[in-house]
């Protein structure tokens, strides 16, 4: 696929860049062969590859979303320390 030169102008417009005619020569050239890189790609047989979403395999590790308990006492140590409170509960600011 060879992009045209406003092609180029108009992703340039969506990623509000700025480019010279210069560029856009240069960008037009490299923009097409990223493309044409893609086409090849397609032709590729992939019956059998097994789809992965990581390449090295390594999962992510969550902690349980556990509550903890806290004694009385801590939660008094924390609650003297906070500078607004209203009925028991932590006063901040609203957020919207």
């Amino acid at each position: 696929m060879e992009l045209t030169k406003d092609d180029v102008r108009d992703i340039a417009l969506l990623a509000r860049i700025g480019v010279t005619d210069e560029e856009i020569i240069s960008y037009q050239k490299d923009m097409s062969s990223v493309l044409q890189y893609f086409d090849k790609l397609q032709e590729v047989d992939t019956d059998g590859v097994e789809e992965i979403g990581h390449i090295t395999g390594v999962t992510n590790v969550y902690r349980k979303d556990a509550e903890d308990e806290m004694s009385e006492e801590g939660k008094k140590m924390i609650m003297d320390n906070v500078p607004q409170k209203k009925d028991g509960y932590i006063k901040v600011k609203s957020v919207l």
